[in-house]
C-alpha cells in the first residue's frame, strides 16, 4: 500500500513539473505573435511589392522590357524585326519559329541541352535551355521566315529594333 501512495505521489509530481515548464513556453508563444506587434509587424503592399522588386532585379514595367518573376517563365511574343536581348543569367526557350543567335561581341549562348555553345547567326534549336552568362545577347527571327519567335524568358528581357 505504501509504495502504491509513494508511485501516485511521485506521478502526480512528474505531472506537476510538466506543466510549469509547459505553461510559461506556451503563454510566450502566444503573446508574442500579436500582429502589429514588435515581433510581428504590419507591412503595407507597395512595402512588399517594393522588396520583391528588388529581390527579382527591378519591375519589368514599360515597352518592350520584362522582368519575368523569380523561378517562373514568362510567354514573350518576339516580331519578325525585333530580337530580344535577355540580361546577365537569364535563361530562354524558343518554342516557336526559326531563331538564331546574337551577340554584340564574338561570343555565343550556351546551349545547356545539348552542352554547346552557339556562335552568333547560328540557328538555336526549339526546346532547348538557352543560358545568357551576359548580357547584350540574345535571339532574333530567322530573316527568312514570315512569322515571328514565342519564346520562355526566365530573368530580365528587352525587345530592340533589328536595324
Amino acid at each position: 500500500m505504501y509504495r502504491r501512495i509513494l508511485g501516485v505521489a511521485a506521478a502526480l509530481l512528474l505531472l506537476s513539473a510538466a506543466t510549469l515548464i509547459y505553461r510559461p513556453w506556451h503563454s510566450d508563444a502566444e503573446t508574442n505573435s500579436t500582429p502589429g506587434s514588435t515581433d510581428d509587424p504590419i507591412v503595407t503592399k507597395s512595402y512588399v511589392d517594393q522588396k520583391l522588386a528588388e529581390i527579382q532585379g527591378g519591375s519589368g514595367t514599360g515597352t518592350g522590357t520584362g522582368t519575368a518573376a523569380a523561378g517562373k517563365l514568362e510567354v514573350v511574343t518576339v516580331p519578325v524585326d525585333k530580337r530580344i536581348i535577355v540580361q546577365d543569367g537569364g535563361e530562354l526557350i524558343v518554342r516557336s519559329g526559326k531563331a538564331i543567335a546574337y551577340s554584340a561581341d564574338a561570343n555565343g549562348l550556351s546551349d545547356m541541352t545539348d552542352g554547346l555553345d552557339i556562335q552568333p547567326g547560328k540557328p538555336v534549336a526549339a526546346n532547348h535551355l538557352i543560358l545568357f552568362p551576359r548580357g547584350g545577347r540574345g535571339v532574333q527571327a530567322d530573316p527568312k521566315q514570315k512569322n515571328g519567335l514565342i519564346v520562355l524568358v526566365r530573368g530580365g528581357y528587352q525587345l530592340q529594333s533589328v536595324n
